[in-house]
């Protein structure tokens, strides 16, 4: 069930050169409402689908709210009741049927993600494009539970996703190579820039940032410096924009937590979370969403 529709009659104008036409997006959480704005704005229309309807009014919220800001920016070029009038939320994975690519963007748990791409799966055309926003679970081991895994591949965004330049394309063993360019150029059309990596174990990205975000934690246990001057070790020494102990927190523990266990459990114990990660996790201190991390946050 829709709990917003296109807005009808509603000025339109084509797509910018490459990007899809309708896209559609499973979760409206933070990367995914952010996905749904980096298309939004290029001229793509937009289903957002959560859970619940709270959860949908919620999503809708995010949004629209994030188009507002960036036409307050001047970064939009339209206003923000025609860009809001491609944007729908629903409560049905049937109204991802009219979409050509769809983006999986639940919580990072195999199990789940599993559920997810193979319920949309069922709803979408033969030649729509899945992919999961996955930042470290393997393509191929959710490929493999797919009944057409050349039409499935990763597409990692960063957080926050307006603001970020990068998305990782994973590509899996099946994955069709016409699909990897097409990826290619939505992420060029929505003014990103695309690497194309391999499957495996933390992709490129995470594999060397949380090695970092690890390495960094381990030091703060040891004593070896405060947080603060962690962090200004990297980005004053080595022009990082973000120091890894902030960034823990932007990312939030728990997602940081989850992340490092699944590498090592198959990297090895190079990954092994520290102990003041797990405890920091268990006291519910995850960082910005939480208000307390490695740093203190306003209340979210």
């Amino acid at each position: 069930m829709s709990e917003s529709r296109y807005g009808a009659g509603a000025p339109t104008r084509p797509p910018a050169a490459g990007a899809p036409s309708d896209v559609g997006v499973l979760g409206g959480g933070r990367m995914g409402a952010g996905i749904a704005h980096a298309f939004l704005l290029v001229g793509s229309r937009v289903t957002v689908v959560e859970r619940d309807a709270d959860a949908a009014a919620a999503a809708s919220k995010r949004v629209l709210e994030s188009v507002e800001a960036s036409v307050a920016r001047g970064t939009a070029d339209e206003n923000a009741g025609v860009i809001g009038a491609r944007f729908a939320t629903s409560t049905d994975l049937a109204d991802f049927a009219r979409c050509g690519l769809v983006v999986e963007a639940v919580p990072e748990d195999l199990e789940l993600k599993i559920d997810a791409l193979t319920r949309v799966e069922a709803v979408l055309a033969a030649d729509a494009a899945l992919a999961s926003n996955t930042s470290s679970i393997s393509i191929d081991q959710l490929a493999a539970l797919l009944e057409r895994p050349s039409r499935f591949l990763g597409m990692h965004f960063f957080n926050p996703v307006p603001a970020s330049q990068l998305v990782e394309i994973v590509r899996g063993d099946a994955t069709d190579g016409v699909l990897v360019a097409k990826a290619r150029e939505w992420v060029e059309a929505i003014g990103k820039t695309p690497i194309v990596v391999t499957d495996a174990p933390g992709f490129a990205s995470s594999r060397l940032g949380v090695a970092l975000g690890l390495e960094a934690i381990r030091m703060l246990e040891d004593g070896v410096a405060s947080a603060e001057d962690i962090d200004n070790a990297m980005t004053l020494g080595y022009k990082h924009p973000l120091g890894p102990l902030r960034l823990t927190d932007i990312v939030g523990l728990d997602v940081r937590l989850g992340i490092a266990e699944y590498l090592s459990s198959t990297l090895g114990e190079r990954f092994d979370p520290p102990n003041l990660l797990r405890r920091m996790v268990a006291e519910g201190k995850l960082g910005r969403k939480t208000g307390e991390g490695f740093y203190l946050w306003d209340a979210p």
